[in-house]
């Protein structure tokens, strides 16, 4: 009873430091970071019960909503006739990958490097290195490498900007006062 009252009284602040700090609440739960990520939004429900089965390799970008389950609750119900039955698995992002908002990363996949996961994306399989995968299920939608010539054309060369620079660029570009 104590501990969860206790747990009922810190829980705001994991909240706050969730939204705050998500990359370290990350640590804090057990994820294991290797090299730079970035998280948007708050980590507070990003990571399963298994936090510690997640690896989020160097220059990994994950975008707002994403979740890493690396379970499956689906065998919940069977439990009774078969008390031991479970399925758990990691899952790896390598490096240089980004991960789209809303997207869904199931127990035992590996993202390959310089990958991308599309927004609201299921992922429930590898994804191999230097490919962007997108849908329910996610699917192959082109190579890395087509992409970034794609991107490298049509850019607006304010990358480089950050903060209120980008934004007064942004208005500039497209005429917003």
């Amino acid at each position: 009873m104590l501990e969860r009252m206790v747990r009922l009284l810190v829980w705001p602040f994991w909240v706050v430091y969730a939204r705050l700090r998500p990359v370290a609440y990350a640590k804090h739960l057990g994820v294991h970071i290797n090299g730079r990520v970035t998280i948007y939004g708050s980590s507070y429900e990003m990571f399963s019960t298994e936090p510690y089965l997640v690896t989020l390799h160097d220059n990994v970008f994950v975008s707002v909503g994403a979740k890493f389950i690396c379970h499956d609750g689906g065998v919940l119900p069977f439990r009774k006739n078969h008390p031991t039955l479970d399925l758990a698995a990691p899952i790896v992002v390598k490096s240089n990958t980004f991960i789209g908002a809303g997207a869904l990363i199931l127990k035992g996949v590996t993202i390959g490097e310089n990958c991308i996961v599309g927004a609201n994306a299921v992922v429930s399989k590898d994804v191999a290195p230097g490919t962007i995968v997108a849908g329910n299920p996610a699917r192959f939608v082109k190579n890395t490498e087509d992409y970034i010539q794609s991107a490298l054309k049509n850019s607006l060369g304010i990358g480089h900007l950050e903060g209120l620079a980008k934004d007064r660029e942004y208005r500039r570009i497209f005429q917003i006062k």
